[in-house]
């Protein structure tokens, strides 16, 4: 029995993954190669985390979802392969070259037709979205994206999102740096802000779920 969250040592981890994980060859194949990315392979998910998001896609049914911030395409993957078959998903990221590893996979894996990827800033596409009639439309949306934008990003975000749809939103402990007063960045700012505002918006029902780098769990109430 346990009154709090405990953390997790390598060895309990281990045994985690060991006792839950059900992940694809195809995602475990793009994580690895992801993995290569040397510098740029902490900006991927946890497969856990892939897991739980797939998921929630599941119970709440979800057939039209959103992704801020895509990179290699492995969350974008597991949110679509979890879809029903005429589930869609806009994918929005600046990065050609992360993007064309993405292709490649959800190409293999049967579902490029299903995602609609918008190379371009995402701040740009949610307005667009925004303009073009889809307020109120998305079932699931999850945000991983530049950190600094963040708050644009979750206001968007909730605009688009269906009443009773499901955000979700990456890095939200920031490796523990949210919860140490004396560390002071833009990044680090920002996410704590966020964190701020969305632990008293009464327009959603929130978990902050410790998983991966912190998941935030946002379900729109109206």
């Amino acid at each position: 029995m346990s009154n709090r969250s405990i953390g997790l040592s390598d060895q309990v981890y281990d045994y985690l993954v060991a006792h839950s994980l059900r992940e694809p060859d195809l995602l475990r194949r793009l994580r690895d190669e992801t993995a290569r990315l040397t510098e740029f392979a902490n900006m991927q998910i946890a497969p856990e985390q892939g897991q739980f998001m797939a998921l929630l896609v599941q119970l709440i049914d979800a057939r039209r979802c959103l992704e801020i911030g895509t990179f290699t395409g492995y969350s974008a993957l597991a949110v679509t392969l979890a879809m029903p078959k005429d589930g869609r998903l806009v994918a929005c990221d600046v990065s050609k070259e992360f993007t064309d590893i993405a292709r490649r996979y959800w190409k293999e894996a049967g579902v490029a037709d299903r995602i609609d990827l918008r190379l371009q800033p995402a701040l740009k596409t949610l307005d667009e979205l925004i303009a073009g009639g889809d307020a109120n439309s998305f079932d699931f949306i999850f945000i991983d994206a530049d950190k600094e934008n963040y708050e644009g990003y979750y206001e968007r975000a909730l605009t688009l999102l269906r009443p009773g749809g499901m955000m979700a939103i990456d890095n939200v402990l920031w490796n523990g740096a949210v919860a140490d007063p004396k560390v002071h960045d833009p990044m680090t700012d920002a996410i704590r802000a966020l964190n701020d505002k969305v632990a008293k918006d009464q327009r959603v029902a929130i978990s902050l779920v410790p998983i991966g780098d912190g998941l935030t769990l946002a379900r729109k109430l109206s």
